[in-house]
């Protein structure tokens, strides 16, 4: 278990789509370890593989002190829309408020290849939405019109810069 550097904006890596895990031994738990680790010093709510520069479909997000460890994890059903501040671990400074779904469910495996499924709404459900989206290699800017709509974090005035502080640190 390590805390590893997040791969930025920029950085080609960051782009990638992740392949599938079929080996679910010890170099995966290292890397779920690592992505933990690294999510938690950040600190933020979710890590992709790619974001530590591994092409693989596995990441983790950690809401109201449950932690989740999706391996080749997808959406099967999703409602509603939502639409709020989001930020990334890699693209430090920066958020924006982005649409997604209202609440998904989510297939994956664990650790060990077991099926889990997760359902979730709010932080939880913009979080797991964010993260699958770092496995296609896909970020939340993808869904701006222009990146003029991206808030620099603690601009504008002093309670919007609280809100924006916070959303910053949100997703990874």
């Amino acid at each position: 278990m390590s805390v590893r550097p997040i791969v930025l904006l920029g950085d080609p890596r960051l782009r990638l789509r992740g392949e599938t895990v079929d080996s679910f031994g010890k170099y995966l738990h290292e890397l779920l370890d690592d992505l933990t680790d690294s999510m938690r010093h950040a600190p933020g709510v979710g890590l992709a593989a790619p974001q530590l520069g591994e092409a693989l479909r596995a990441c983790v997000v950690e809401v109201e002190g449950n932690l989740y460890e999706l391996v080749n994890p997808q959406i099967v059903r999703a409602h509603g829309d939502d639409r709020d501040l989001e930020g990334c671990l890699s693209i430090p400074g920066y958020v924006a408020y982005v649409t997604r779904r209202e609440k998904v469910w989510v297939v994956a495996q664990d650790r060990f290849g077991k099926k889990v499924k997760v359902a979730g709404s709010g932080l939880l459900g913009r979080a797991l939405q964010h993260e699958l989206d770092h496995l296609d290699g896909k970020l939340y800017i993808d869904y701006l019109d222009s990146m003029d709509e991206l808030l620099a974090v603690g601009q504008g005035d002093e309670d919007d810069g609280a809100e924006v502080r916070g959303a910053a640190s949100a997703l990874a």
